[in-house]
C-alpha cells in the first residue's frame, strides 16, 4: 500500500479494501484523478481509498494519471546526535529538491540540495530511507511528488545558511525534544520519516 498525501490528506493506493470504514472509496482505472485531487485540496474529501487489484501495477497506473516530480532529501544528523530542519512557509520541513537536468543522480539531488539549503557541506550518505509521496500545484497543474530520503551525517560545525530565494527564513539542529515539537507544525509525510527512522523524538 501506498500513502500519498493531497494538501496533507491521505489517499492510500491499496488493492484491499476494509468493508467498514470512514474513507471514500474510488477506482483507480475510472477515476477523474483532476476532480478528486481538486475535492481534497478543497477539503470536501478528507481521505481516500484508490483501489486497483494489482499492487505491483498501482503505483505505475497512477502516474498514467498525473506527471510525477521527481525529488531528493536528507535526515541529517550532527556528531551531537541533532537533526537539521529548516523552516519555510510557516512549517519546519527537512532539506530536499527536484533533481536537476542532466546526469546527476538522485543522490547526487539529495546531498546537493542539503547543501544549497542549509549551507551544511561534509554530508555523507550512509543509507536510504522510505519514498514519500505528496501532490503538489506548479503554474496550475497537479503534479506527484516523489521524494528520495536519505539518512545522512555531518561534522560540519559552520554557520547554517538559509536559501532566502526558496523561501526559506532559517535553518536550525534540534534536539530530540525540539524535534518532537516541530513535528506538531510540520508535513505529514516528513512526521513518516520520523516513525520510519531510529532516531528518537523523547526528550
Amino acid at each position: 500500500m501506498y500513502k500519498v498525501f493531497v494538501n496533507d490528506k491521505p489517499l492510500f493506493l491499496t488493492n484491499q479494501v476494509e468493508k467498514e470504514t470512514d474513507f471514500q472509496i474510488f477506482l483507480l482505472e475510472s477515476v477523474d484523478i483532476e476532480q478528486l485531487i481538486v475535492k481534497m485540496f478543497n477539503n470536501k474529501v478528507k481521505k481516500a481509498f484508490l483501489y486497483h487489484p494489482d499492487e505491483k501495477e498501482i503505483l505505475k497506473k497512477l502516474k498514467e494519471k498525473i506527471s510525477v516530480a521527481k525529488a531528493g532529501g536528507g535526515l541529517v544528523y550532527n556528531k551531537k546526535g541533532e537533526v537539521l530542519f529548516i523552516f519555510r512557509n510557516g512549517k519546519w520541513d527537512l532539506p530536499k529538491g527536484g533533481i536537476e537536468k542532466g546526469d546527476e543522480d538522485i543522490e547526487q539531488t539529495a546531498l546537493r540540495e542539503v547543501e544549497e539549503e542549509t549551507g551544511v557541506s561534509g554530508l555523507k550518505i550512509t543509507q536510504k530511507l522510505q519514498k514519500t509521496y505528496h501532490v503538489f500545484k506548479r503554474n496550475g497543474t497537479y503534479k506527484l511528488k516523489i521524494t528520495h530520503w536519505y539518512e545522512m551525517h555531518t561534522n560540519y560545525k559552520g554557520t547554517l545558511l538559509p536559501q532566502e530565494n526558496e523561501g526559506i527564513e532559517k535553518v536550525a539542529w534540534l534536539k530530540p525534544d525540539e524535534i518532537k515539537e516541530a513535528l506538531k507544525n510540520s508535513y505529514e509525510n516528513i512526521k513518516l520519516l520520523f516513525e520510519d527512522s531510529k532516531v528518537t523524538t523523547e526528550g
